[in-house]
């Protein structure tokens, strides 16, 4: 088992972050799929998911910093398996103080929520981090200091919504919060003792909201932060929860009824109810279902009030508002004050959240430039996003009243590791979106790249399998906001060559992704890198400066000679087999390996063509590819 912080301190707020949102990638769509109150827009995952990721980029960056004057870098990611988007820290940290840590967490969160239940989650994130990074005498990074946190929390997150609800993630915070201060030990047993009551409290939400009860689901927002508090343990454990055993805590309906959802605590590291997909769906009946007193429906980008927060006294059934504003504000703090009332005033799902002079306002209106002008009155509003509900669009004011550009039918977005990558794949008309070393792109920048693209219909290509949760958190929103998408698991660059390859636009859309599809799918990937740091893999025990050749993620092959291993990982390569090898140049691969390798292949392997592009700067020295 890794070794565990024992305390909370910058590590653990690096581990959590990383947990947090591998549990929220891995339960993203189960979560979206019981999104059944106020509405069913099936958003709820996915917004906690992108906030997450917000937060776990500040935290990445703020480390990145200290590590660049303090310690030398960590291994690339893929060389040895660590270091990957999403997957939890197990080394680092030496030097980054806790204040630091937290709040950049919290600020992440707050800069980049989504959504009721993403502004929510921030919220608590930011009163945690008021207690943890709390100057003074007494240090609170003790199991004593995490039941303050997650009391801070909880009732900060309650004191943000203008309207609370029971019966949805603040009722499930609360709970943790409760059930935290009635036990006494270190951050593993607080943290443990708050998921048990956040699940008890979460498997009572579908007896608390009628709608929840008739679809027989559980609260989608509560579900989510059961996630994020289950890494929290896992962070301080070293182990995911347990889930329940036969009769425990189950939900109504959980006995496979339709809309049925497994109990809190499921099996899987995300520690979420049924995690993996399976039970959890919507009813029928309930699409777009509201009773007199629920929220108006989210818009399509998913910004909306979901299970999280709901006003819950002001819609009427014929009524509800036409526009979700939300933007960022720097204010002062009496001037929110003023700006709460106003906006409570013009709408319901009022979500105001942050301090310190920034915020994230968000709300329901039928008068969408009255929520904006309060907020200039209020101070400089920014990242302001309009969504209508009826037209399912969202944007800014800029490009107002121009005719929209037509939609071209089809088109590639794809995330490629270098400079001389992306202009092959943008020669054969794919819309890029360049990774550097080290540096994955978030969902954001692929959604982005959708919007650059504007076609109807969307072919992804991830190129990483790293990158499969972004990508797929991408493609949910993308979704939503009105273009046919379809993500294939492309794991390397040159698996998106094979499928590019094979592309034909004017072939009808699932025609064309089931070619890409299985052309990807048949070519093996390989590359070369140089170890960081001595490690563990499939061949051995490796050093900092080993030659390591990694055929479809793992290390099959550690040398010394980067030509010499990477023909030795080309021969095991196609002693299965195949008609063409790819190869893929990094800037800092040796000038004669091409050569060497091409030859190799003449000479060796009968009727085997190869092909050369030049990479750039993409991180490994060579990719190789073997149809």
């Amino acid at each position: 088992m890794p070794q565990v912080p024992q305390t909370f301190d910058a590590l653990a707020v690096r581990t959590w972050c990383g947990l947090a949102l591998r549990a929220l990638g891995r339960a993203r769509e189960e979560i979206d799929a019981i999104n059944v109150y106020p509405v069913a827009d099936g958003d709820t995952g996915t917004n906690l998911y992108l906030t997450v990721e917000s937060a776990a980029a500040a935290v990445e960056a703020l480390f990145a910093g200290y590590e660049a004057v303090a310690v030398p870098a960590p291994a690339a990611a893929g060389a040895d398996g660590s270091g990957a988007a999403g997957e939890p820290a197990t080394a680092g940290g030496a030097g980054v103080p806790l204040a630091d840590a937290i709040r950049a967490m919290a600020h992440g969160a707050l800069i980049g929520a989504r959504g009721n239940s993403g502004t929510i989650l921030a919220q608590l994130l930011r009163g945690m981090a008021q207690v943890l990074a709390a100057e003074g005498e007494t240090a609170h990074t003790d199991g004593r200091g995490l039941c303050l946190a997650l009391r801070n929390a909880a009732d900060s997150a309650r004191g943000a919504v203008a309207h609370p609800v029971e019966g949805t993630v603040l009722t499930v915070a609360s709970a943790a919060a409760d059930a935290a201060l009635g036990v006494e030990g270190d951050c593993g047993t607080v943290a443990l003792a708050a998921y048990a009551g956040a699940g008890a409290a979460l498997t009572a939400t579908t007896g608390q909201l009628d709608v929840l009860e008739r679809a027989g689901v559980v609260d989608a927002g509560g579900r989510g932060l059961l996630a994020v508090l289950g890494a929290l343990a896992e962070t301080f454990t070293g182990e995911a929860p347990r889930a329940p055993g036969p009769g425990e805590e189950t939900a109504p309906g959980a006995s496979g009824a339709p809309g049925a959802v497994s109990s809190p605590g499921a099996t899987g590291s995300d520690s979420t109810p049924g995690a993996g997909g399976t039970g959890a769906r919507r009813s029928g009946t309930e699409h777009g279902q509201r009773t007199a007193g629920q929220v108006a429906p989210d818009g399509p980008h998913g910004h909306g009030a979901d299970a999280g927060t709901a006003c819950g006294d002001g819609s009427a059934e014929s009524g509800h508002p036409a526009f979700e504003v939300i933007y960022l504000l720097e204010a002062e703090d009496t001037a929110v004050d003023r700006l709460r009332d106003r906006l409570d005033f013009l709408g319901d799902s009022l979500v105001v959240v942050g301090g310190d002079g920034l915020w994230n306002v968000h709300v329901h209106v039928d008068d969408a430039g009255a929520a904006v002008e309060a907020g200039v009155e209020a101070g400089r509003p920014y990242r302001i996003r309009i969504t209508h509900f009826g037209l399912g669009d969202a944007h800014t004011g800029s490009g107002a009243g121009r005719p929209p550009r037509e939609r071209a039918q089809r088109a590639v977005v794809a995330v490629v590791p270098g400079e001389g990558l992306a202009g092959l794949y943008s020669e054969a008309g794919a819309t890029t979106v360049l990774a550097r070393p080290d540096e994955p792109p978030a969902s954001g920048e692929l959604v982005e790249a959708v919007r650059r693209a504007h076609a109807r219909e969307v072919v992804l290509l991830p190129n990483d399998a790293d990158l499969r949760h972004t990508a797929a958190a991408a493609a949910e929103q993308a979704r939503a906001e009105g273009v046919r998408v379809a993500l294939i698991p492309t794991r390397s660059a040159v698996q998106g060559i094979a499928a590019l390859a094979v592309h034909e636009p004017g072939r009808r859309f699932d025609e064309d992704v089931v070619a890409m599809t299985s052309a990807a799918g048949a070519t093996r990937y390989a590359e070369v890198a140089v170890a960081e740091r001595q490690s563990w893999t499939m061949a051995g025990i490796c050093q900092a400066g080993d030659v390591l050749g990694l055929i479809d993620g793992d290390v099959a092959v550690i040398g010394t000679d980067v030509t010499a291993t990477a023909e030795a990982v080309l021969d095991r390569m196609l002693a299965a087999g195949g008609e063409m090898v790819t190869l893929v140049l990094g800037d800092e691969a040796p000038e004669s390996i091409t050569a060497h390798l091409e030859a190799r292949v003449r000479e060796a392997y009968l009727a085997v063509d190869t092909v050369v592009y030049r990479g750039g700067r993409q991180g490994a020295l060579l990719l190789i590819g073997v149809e």
